[in-house]
């Protein structure tokens, strides 16, 4: 039996998220959402999307959507943003709580984007988030580093591929560890 995989591109229709020098977060949320999923796909996830166009859907409906779906990880892709650009740079992935299944593949994501050239930043407890306090299943909202900074930028448009590779093998690696033994 494959695992199920939902992927949620953040935001979406109205909400552009966090933007930065004419970047919507909204648009690279959706493009590396897609892009991961599709590597899932190949490796022979079930992989379903909370949005697969520039639509805007509340995180609540979000979480209904991946519970009612029987989804084994919930996925959420975001990029951070600072108060002043270049402020910070790095990787961060958000969680519920940091024990269990979610720690851990937020773990592996993280230390992946790092093996790529991203600052790794670790790991936050935000239990006050819907998409992480309301899924029925281990849900990771990552934030691909940060819209305004040209760091980030510069790897998330040259690493594009490899960022898609990075999230989607720390997946497959909390999911199959005995594929990944030197992880």
């Amino acid at each position: 039996m494959a695992y199920t995989i939902m992927i949620d591109a953040g935001h979406g229709g109205y909400d552009n998220g966090a933007q930065y020098m004419g970047r919507r977060e909204k648009d690279d949320n959706l493009a590396m959402a897609l892009a991961v999923g599709n590597i899932l796909s190949e490796y022979g996830f079930n992989v379903l999307y909370t949005r697969t166009e520039d639509i805007y859907e509340t995180p609540y409906q979000k979480a209904t959507e991946a519970n009612n779906a029987g989804a084994d990880i919930f996925l959420s892709i975001h990029r951070n943003s600072s108060p002043y650009p270049n402020q910070y740079n790095g990787v961060e992935s958000l969680v519920y709580s940091n024990r269990g299944l979610p720690a851990l593949l937020a773990r592996n994501i993280n230390s992946q984007l790092e093996r790529i050239g991203y600052r790794n930043i670790g790991i936050s407890e935000r239990p006050n988030l819907i998409v992480l306090n309301s899924t029925d299943m281990p849900a990771v909202l990552v934030e691909v580093g940060f819209i305004n900074s040209d760091v980030d930028n510069q790897l998330f448009d040259e690493f594009f591929y490899e960022t898609a590779y990075a999230i989607a093998d720390g997946v497959a690696m909390t999911l199959f560890p005995q594929n990944y033994p030197n992880a």
